[in-house]
């Protein structure tokens, strides 16, 4: 059993399959693949991981602002790196994260 920590105001997790809703919880649990390659992170919630106020949801810092996170990347690049990234983790195409979710 790992225990994730999450903004009270996070939506629920949604089925397997189902749109993200940006609950976060996937990401809390474990880095993705984009986050192991470009900030060598191994374990536990994500450091890209961002929580949006305004729109009381998770998103991907890796997406929303590469630049940010990878100081070696030219902003004049990050257009670019936000779409790859966005791909690489299949941001869009649904949740793949089967854990359930208890509070």
């Amino acid at each position: 059993m790992q225990i994730i920590t999450l903004h009270a105001a996070a939506p629920e997790k949604p089925v397997c399959g189902a749109p993200c809703n940006g609950c976060g919880a996937c990401c809390a649990a474990a880095p993705c693949p984009v986050s192991r390659l470009f900030l060598g992170h191994r374990g536990g919630s994500c450091p890209a991981l961002s929580w949006r106020t305004n729109d009381q949801r998770y998103v991907c810092g890796m997406v929303i602002d590469p630049a940010r996170h990878l100081r070696w990347l030219p902003r004049r690049l990050a257009p670019f790196g936000s779409r790859a990234f966005r791909r690489w983790i299949a941001a869009g195409t649904g949740c793949d994260f089967a854990a359930e979710i208890s509070e």
